[in-house]
């Protein structure tokens, strides 16, 4: 019974990914191109500003992959394979809530889980180090961004099980109402503590040494030997835009996951009852030997 609940995560998983894709592809994909034609501008005006100057200029990096695999082929299978991951771990919590909850219906537990881990394993994280498209960010950084973003997303699940084991031990003495406002309360504390310790991506040494301190790596305007700007700032609406579209798309993936599983696991649930339910009724039916 188990392994057909995995196979249906993992299913909607991928499906969800996929329509996360979609959704992306159409809508955050121009931004990410607009950030990658501010990158390549911004280089040429480096490049230049350095030519002027006697410095050695570094040649491009060669291109691995095409731009139209990058948003086509690449984002889907990232995605896809991304929500294949997800469904994997929804089908784990789902099932050890299934036992602990027996009484809750697979639609209302299936959407409390997709929540549960919209908010835990993307949106919590994402408030901290939202996601950026390229040209934000440093190369010699990635190592430090990679670890204080896991560090989150960690530190964001376990408070988040914590929370729920809270809710359910406290719901006996103040009531489930209570226990559960009581255990959201000690979640935002640890997120926000988390959040207050963990050093925010301009803080890295790096950043601090080579462009001052800043709240992030977003690129500021590329000045001149006299000070004037040579090339703007990364464009506000696009960063904006950008991060608004990832968290729909992660919304997408997360309530399709919610959704679909829900419906699926209702309707296997049902079907695994009513075998059950005729068997009574065909014991009383049959005739007795003795007769």
């Amino acid at each position: 019974m188990e392994s057909r609940f995995i196979y249906r995560a993992l299913v909607v998983g991928a499906f969800g990914g996929l329509l996360a894709f979609v959704f992306a592809r159409i809508f955050a994909e121009p931004f990410i191109q607009s950030a990658i034609d501010y990158e390549s501008g911004r280089d040429e005006a480096q490049a230049a500003l350095d030519k002027a100057a006697g410095l050695p200029v570094s040649a491009g990096d060669a291109e691995i992959f095409s731009r139209s695999v990058q948003r086509n082929f690449g984002i889907a299978t990232g995605m896809v394979l991304f929500g294949l991951a997800m469904g994997g771990l929804f089908v784990v919590a789902y099932l050890m809530l299934s036992r602990r909850f027996p009484g809750l219906r697979p639609r209302v537990l299936a959407a409390l889980v997709a929540a549960a881990g919209f908010v835990g394993v993307y949106l919590v994280p994402f408030v901290k180090y939202p996601a950026n498209p390229p040209a934000i960010g440093h190369s010699e950084t990635i190592g430090d961004r990679s670890a204080v973003y896991l560090a989150m997303v960690g530190i964001s699940i376990v408070a988040l099980i914590l929370a729920v084991v809270a809710g359910y031990r406290l719901a006996g003495r103040f009531g489930a109402w209570n226990a559960s406002l009581l255990a959201a309360f000690g979640f935002v504390v640890v997120i926000s503590v988390a959040m207050a310790l963990l050093p925010a991506l301009g803080h890295f040494p790096l950043n601090e040494a080579q462009y001052g301190k800043h709240a992030t790596e977003t690129p500021q305007p590329l000045l001149g030997p006299d000070g004037k700007i040579v090339y703007p700032g990364f464009p506000a609406d696009v960063l904006f835009k950008f991060r608004l579209y990832s968290v729909i798309a992660q919304m997408i993936m997360w309530a399709t996951i919610g959704l679909a599983f829900g419906a699926l696991a209702e309707r296997a649930a049902a079907k695994a009852k009513a075998p059950a339910a005729a068997r009574p009724a065909a014991a009383v039916a049959s005739p007795s030997p003795a007769a």
